[in-house]
């Protein structure tokens, strides 16, 4: 070990004493060699890299792209539910989880939690909490070859098949410039749903002679579709005031002790409006 490390350390003074000697033309043909040299140890050491040189133009393109293998992406572009690529892709607003438009919807029409990490979406209407993710269809569509052309095709024929009309893809609307004095943008002003077609006023019998040690409802307002049950208003309750599993639930509209199974339309259709006081 001992001659090839003092042969080692030798070189560099062995170089620099024939630069010395040398002149003229012979110092640049000696310069073109040493960087030769230098490129040739660069491309040959990979870890001459780490130290600070600077690759060529073809080598720094080399490393900056990566071929991935869509197998490593298939995992974020799959629907849980059908195990495809996703199709208008939809996302749970409450959870942020993905899935196939048609297939979420079909799922919410049995259950209202999400079918991957099981959270309650909305009680009542599920689909109120659901958006279309369109950048992350664009690239689903991108990744996967001729899956846009597919599915279109797809769609056409169940169209012609049905003898229905194909509909046509929605196409934004340019905005018209306004003239003259501009107008004053007013803020989003927030709409109830036409589905939400039910107030409720929820008083607890006895709260005032302080029956019982009761959490109180922070808010007894509360609007809902037509199509809830009192069996979900009771979860709501029980939820809400943290009630005991053993505790027993009357709700009472009016004179009439209401059942689980009725709807809070068919109940307002049966007693009427004169009952809701």
């Amino acid at each position: 070990g001992a001659p090839s490390c003092s042969r080692s350390r030798s070189l560099p003074f062995e170089f620099e004493r024939s630069r010395s000697e040398s002149s003229g033309d012979e110092d640049e043909d000696e310069d073109d060699e040493e960087e030769e040299m230098e490129e040739e140890e660069l491309e040959g050491d990979p870890g001459a890299r780490l130290l600070g040189a600077k690759p060529s133009a073809g080598a720094a393109c080399r490393l900056r792209e990566r071929m991935i293998n869509l197998a490593e992406l298939t995992p974020y572009i799959l629907c849980s539910i059908c195990k495809g690529y996703f199709i208008d892709a939809t996302t749970i607003t409450e959870c942020l989880h993905t899935f196939c438009k048609s297939c979420i919807v079909r799922h919410f029409y049995y259950s209202n939690r999400c079918p991957k990490c099981n959270i309650v979406v909305h009680q009542t209407q599920p689909l109120y909490n659901i958006r279309l993710d369109r950048q992350l269809q664009d690239i689903v569509y991108k990744l996967v070859v001729n899956l846009e052309e597919r599915e279109k095709k797809q769609m056409h024929d169940f169209y012609k098949e049905r003898g229905l009309e194909v509909p046509k893809p929605a196409v934004p609307q340019p905005v018209p410039a306004s003239r003259g004095r501009p107008r004053k943008v007013l803020g989003s002003m927030f709409r109830i749903p036409p589905e939400l077609d039910i107030s409720i006023l929820l008083e607890f019998i006895g709260a005032n002679e302080g029956t019982g040690n009761f959490k109180p409802l922070e808010k007894k307002f509360v609007r809902v579709s037509g199509e809830a049950t009192i069996g979900h208003v009771e979860k709501f309750l029980r939820r809400k005031m943290d009630l005991d599993p053993t505790c027993q639930v009357d709700i009472i509209c009016g004179d009439h002790l209401l059942e689980h199974y009725q709807t809070l339309r068919e109940i307002r259709q049966a007693i009427g409006e004169s009952a809701v006081q």
